[in-house]
């Protein structure tokens, strides 16, 4: 790069500012006092005096988002950078009803809830309700999503379902990333980083325009650290976040109506968000940082055979080493011919996703129960409960959407065609030690071979869908649309055991066997579902002015069925039915004080029909984990969502938002069981109450005291319907930034902050939490803790907590450099955002990084 293109009139200027930078802002406070006014410079400032105006396209259309009739949070590429936003996760603590984390055992899939709706499951027959987008091309596994970012322009996070204009699997809502265009004019980013646990960081964006006719943007990141988790059998360190992209982009403009913008994009990400513990469970005085007594290796010694392949696990994953990596690829093109009043974009896009990856979800030693509720460490070298896992994912979306305007404007309308093709195959094992079942000694245990399949299912869905706007008075608009889906998938299932190779039998995991045998004779599991469905959205505006927005909304989505593909036997792969939701919002949207204030406010109230909750518990016969996903209950949830950002002072900037929900699950008063012989809920409630009376205990040992029927599917440890997962009551978020300028030195110092706040919540669908206090078991055995009171130990429930960030941030008053220093989570704040069969998963530590970036 050349500095002649970047460097201002007055280079002695421009290189003091560079200096200054360098010193790390030490003696700038005392400097500013006695500043002297700086001279003029060439370089557009922001007006950090007013709010500004961020465009969205929430209605598939570009507007004002304060003109948008929908609960929606948008970051502008300058909010991001200005918040320290790098990855789609962080967003979580800047949007109300939003609870975001990663899944357990990926650190590179995130799980996002919003207003209670979301998963924490990647296999590949249950779909996310929160969908994510990029440039407009749908993402249809989260195996993948927590990627870093290229050269952003914003992001917008749509809360509620949007099934007219976006679609199927978006009952939560979108997450909606918009990547930059090539520009007409050279320029770019360089950026660079260093943090906690040897974090190194580089990013960096070019543009490089040919002519006025083709334009280029290369862009690229690297991120490598050492992992914050450090594993005290093994001695390695775990849950490092290794990412890499690059990805080029190219925009042709034919003429001044015909744009064709296509880019090619390479992601690599090695993380993993293996189960840890912020004191030393081989040395519990040991609190000084987060540790993992597992057994399983990340690489194995030259020599050295994986003790999966002595199991007879088959393929390329009886090799693999303890950890995640997933490798995305995607292409996407947008063609655009744009009229006077109509605009037409053909939407391509493609996406080949792998992952692979070999996860122990229970560290090494067996599964904590209210007998042995800190299980004692064994550094299995197989592992405690495995899953070992290879994964191909593709899909291929196109879209044809046209947009614009009727009778002079009366009329505004979107509408188009959508075609979704996707294919999987995910060849995986499960493994369970059972050396803690069978009471066998030592450090080697038992392992076992649950299941080892490869599962095969496919995905076809076509789409129309119209939304008119009728301007029917310059203040009044009336929204009607609808979207009609055609979808069917299809499954298959093999098994890779040698035993069933060589004889199918009916234990066996194949097509063939997929059945449930009842009273009434052998019912098979069908391998095919086909949906179609009427999405439609209704929603009326009242502008009194340029500075005010009232709506009100109902809007009805859908999310597709699957299979419940983690069972591990071939009555347990039974399917679920799809998910339905209406959503009804009231709300408004306002601008005071020319343009200093900004409040938003949105009520909902949200109704959801057959909701697909995926459970996972320990299986009171066996003692092996256990996973099973169906249609439980119908859930409402209602609640309030504020979102305030003012501009008090010129360069003083603070926001607040504020999120309440109340939420439950709605149960049937059925007693009968489903069509597959499945337990009613109401049915297994009276069980559990009957137990319970016979003071039996949930979360027990296998055996005659245990309550089967108690702390498993929706049903607590009380006998009551649980609390919905993910849903705090309470989440606030509130923080501010002042720019301090020293405009002797060409300086701008800013300091910020943010604090987030979430009352408690519940992370397992069982509310199952084991605590400190012994009980007695109706046999007379003692256990020393209990499902029921006390101070947590593990599972399910996390109480209420803080989180805080902040950040000091250097930068000359020409936005070409900026030098800060931040942290996440700077309290170090441990706390649990997952659970699974009562492990936790803990939030990360805290991190720190130094950072500065060159615009050119």
């Amino acid at each position: 790069m050349t500095r002649t293109a970047t460097v201002m009139p007055g280079s002695l200027r421009a290189g003091r500012r560079a200096a200054l930078l360098a010193c790390a802002m030490i003696g700038t406070v005392a400097q500013a006092q006695d500043a002297a006014p700086a001279p003029a410079t060439t370089a557009q400032a922001p007006d950090d005096s007013t709010l500004s105006e961020i465009v969205v396209t929430a209605q598939r259309r570009s507007e004002s988002v304060q003109n948008v009739p929908i609960a929606v949070s948008a970051f502008s590429a300058d909010l991001l950078s200005a918040r320290g936003i790098a990855t789609p996760l962080q967003l979580i603590q800047y949007v109300p009803n939003l609870f975001g984390s990663n899944n357990t055992g990926l650190g590179s899939a995130n799980a996002y809830y919003i207003r209670g709706l979301g998963n924490t499951e990647t296999i590949a027959t249950f779909d996310p309700p929160v969908g994510t987008y990029v440039d407009d091309i749908y993402m249809s596994r989260q195996n993948g999503n927590n990627f870093a970012f290229f050269d952003i322009d914003r992001i917008e996070v749509l809360r509620g379902p949007q099934g007219t204009l976006f679609g199927r699997n978006t009952t939560g809502g979108a997450v909606n990333v918009l990547l930059k265009r090539p520009s007409d004019e050279v320029g770019g980013f360089l950026e660079a980083a260093y943090g906690a646990y040897d974090k190194k960081l580089i990013r960096g964006s070019i543009d490089l325009p040919l002519s006025q006719a083709i334009q280029i943007k290369l862009s690229g990141y690297f991120q490598d650290d050492d992992g914050y988790v450090q594993n005290t059998t093994t001695g390695e360190r775990l849950n490092d976040s290794d990412l890499a992209g690059i990805r080029g982009a190219v925009q042709l403009k034919f003429s001044e109506r015909l744009t064709w913008n296509v880019a090619a994009a390479y992601m690599r990400n090695d993380g993993e968000n293996i189960i840890n513990y912020d004191c030393d469970p081989r040395n519990p005085s040991n609190c000084g940082g987060r540790f993992a007594t597992t057994g399983l290796v990340t690489r194995y010694a030259p020599g050295t055979i994986s003790p999966f392949v002595g199991l007879g696990v088959s393929g390329r994953k009886a090799g693999y080493g303890l950890g995640n990596e997933v490798d995305t690829t995607m292409y996407t093109s947008n063609l655009e011919w744009a009229g006077d009043n109509l605009t037409l974009n053909i939407i391509t896009g493609l996406i080949d996703l792998k992952q692979q990856y070999l996860l122990d979800f229970a560290d090494g030693r067996g599964l904590p129960n209210v007998a042995v509720p800190e299980t004692p460490v064994r550094g299995y070298p197989s592992g405690g409960f495995d899953i070992l896992n290879d994964g191909s994912h593709r899909q291929f979306t196109q879209e044809v959407k046209v947009n614009g305007k009727l009778f002079g404007g009366v009329i505004d309308y979107v509408g188009g065609f959508f075609y979704f093709h996707e294919e999987n195959r995910t060849d995986f094992a499960d493994i369970l030690n059972l050396g803690p079942i069978l009471g066998i000694p030592g450090n080697v245990g038992f392992p076992a071979v649950l299941a080892d399949r490869t599962l095969r299912n496919t995905t076809n869905a076509y789409a129309g869908y119209l939304q008119v706007d009728a301007n029917v008075t310059e203040q009044i608009k009336l929204t009607a649309g609808v979207r009609y889906t055609d979808e069917k998938k299809n499954l298959g299932i093999s098994d890779n055991r040698a035993a069933c190779i060589a004889n199918l039998t009916p234990n066996c995991l194949d097509s063939r066997n997929l059945a449930v045998n009842l009273p009434s004779g052998r019912l098979a599991i069908p391998l095919e579902q086909r949906t179609k469905q009427w999405t439609p959205r209704f929603a009326v505006n009242f502008q009194p002015n340029k500075d005010m927005l009232f709506f009100a909304s109902a809007t009805n989505g859908f999310k597709s069925g699957g299979w419940n593909a983690r069972g591990s036997a071939p009555n347990t792969l039974l399917p679920f039915d799809p998910e339905k939701v209406w959503s009804y919002e009231l709300g408004a949207k306002t601008e005071l004080f020319d343009r200093r204030l900004r409040v938003n406010v949105t009520g909902f109230w949200l109704e959801t029909k057959a909701l697909q909750t995926p459970s996972a518990f320990i299986d009171p016969v066996s003692g092996a984990a256990t996973f099973i996903t169906q249609n439980f209950a119908d859930y409402r949830n209602r609640g309030v969502e504020l979102e305030i950002t003012a501009v008090p002072v010129r360069g003083l900037t603070v926001y607040a938002n504020v999120g309440y929900q109340n939420d439950k699950y709605k149960v049937s008063d059925t007693l009968l069981p489903n069509r597959y012989g499945v337990k009613a809920v109401r049915q297994q409630q009276i069980d559990c109450l009957a137990q319970l009376a016979q003071g039996r205990i949930p979360l027990g040992p296998t055996g005659p005291n245990n309550a089967p029927d108690c702390a498993a599917g929706i049903i607590d440890a009380n006998g009551n319907i649980a609390k919905p997962v993910r849903t705090p009551d309470v989440s606030v978020s509130f923080g501010g930034s002042y720019d301090f300028p020293i405009p002797s030195a060409g300086i701008i110092l800013t300091p910020s902050v943010n604090a987030l706040y979430r009352s408690s919540l519940e992370t397992g669908t069982a509310g199952g939490t084991i605590y400190t206090g012994s009980i007695t078991a109706p046999s007379g055995a003692v256990y020393p803790s209990n499902p029921f009171s006390g101070e947590v130990i593990a599972g399910s429930l996390t109480k209420a907590y803080w989180q805080v960030g902040a950040a000091l941030t250097m930068r000359t008053d020409d936005n070409n450099w900026t030098l800060s220093l931040e942290c996440e989570n700077c309290f170090d704040k441990a706390f649990v955002q997952s659970s699974l069969v009562n492990f936790n998963y803990l939030s990360p530590p805290r991190t720190w990084q130094v950072r500065a970036k060159r615009v050119f």
